[in-house]
């Protein structure tokens, strides 16, 4: 009973976010691999890139197939036609992943407005739009759902590297979780927070590799000395965030961040 609560057999999941060699990627692969058909979403300027990698997630999920959409998630239009698309496409919808998110590092002086408007517009309103539309999807259906959000160990501290836009952006995206979690509840629907440490390499951190020292510190910072690992450390909290395991779990933030947040 404990391994089938993991089984997302029969279910259609949809990933925003899945930038090459990001989380958003990582959670796409990992839902194939737990039986899921996947519909993988991103900016229409990756659109020449999203149908080869979902024919590699067709690979994995066999004749359970994936689909490639475009998506702005800045985009109010944009969203609400993703959704259509992928009920179209799939005939039902049971999991909302959204791992869309940029970042800015930039001391604040020297940060403009429009770029701090912009990645709050990306990460925290990207983040709302995508999870109005993805509850008035599920809500229809009847059936419950799960949506899981992508934030970072940051959502309650900040850390040595200058990102106000980014580390304000991303502590709303925690409260965001819960409201959508309070209203979306009554319908059966969980609403949580995925919150990773610092996880190498992948797209966002990759710009690390050219400071060994402070990637050690990130590493050292953690109560088990290491950086997370995306290829074994990623796919099993979001798989229980995802899946029927935790149907008693919702507003919740999880930390995936080898205990730094615990100091």
């Amino acid at each position: 009973m404990v391994t089938s609560a993991f089984d997302l057999t029969g279910q259609v999941a949809l990933v925003v976010g899945v930038a090459p060699g990001g989380l958003g990627e990582r959670a796409a692969h990992a839902l194939a691999d737990a039986g899921a058909e996947i519909a993988v979403a991103d900016l229409p300027s990756l659109a020449a890139d999203l149908p080869s990698r979902a024919a590699d997630l067709a690979a994995t999920a066999g004749d359970r197939g994936a689909s490639a959409h475009e998506v702005d998630v800045t985009d109010e239009a944009s969203v609400a036609a993703l959704f259509q698309d992928v009920i179209t496409a799939h005939g039902r919808l049971d999991i909302v992943v959204n791992a869309a998110g940029v970042m800015l590092r930039k001391p604040y002086d020297e940060t403009t407005v429009e770029e701090f408007e912009r990645v709050v517009r990306v990460n925290l309103t990207g983040t709302w739009l995508v999870g109005r539309e993805a509850g008035k999807a599920l809500t229809r259906q009847g059936s419950g759902g799960r949506i899981v959000n992508l934030t970072t160990v940051y959502a309650e501290r900040v850390g040595p590297v200058p990102e106000s836009a980014y580390y304000s952006s991303k502590a709303g995206v925690v409260n965001v979780t819960r409201a959508l979690a309070a209203e979306l509840g009554p319908h059966g629907v969980n609403v949580n927070c995925l919150a990773p440490g610092v996880f190498y390499p992948t797209q966002m951190t990759a710009a690390l590799g050219a400071d060994p020292d402070r990637l050690a510190w990130f590493g050292e910072r953690t109560m088990l000395g290491r950086l997370g690992d995306p290829a074994t450390d990623f796919a099993g909290p979001l798989l229980l965030l995802a899946s029927p395991a935790a149907s008693y779990m919702t507003g919740q933030v999880v930390y995936v961040d080898g205990g730094w947040s615990a100091w």
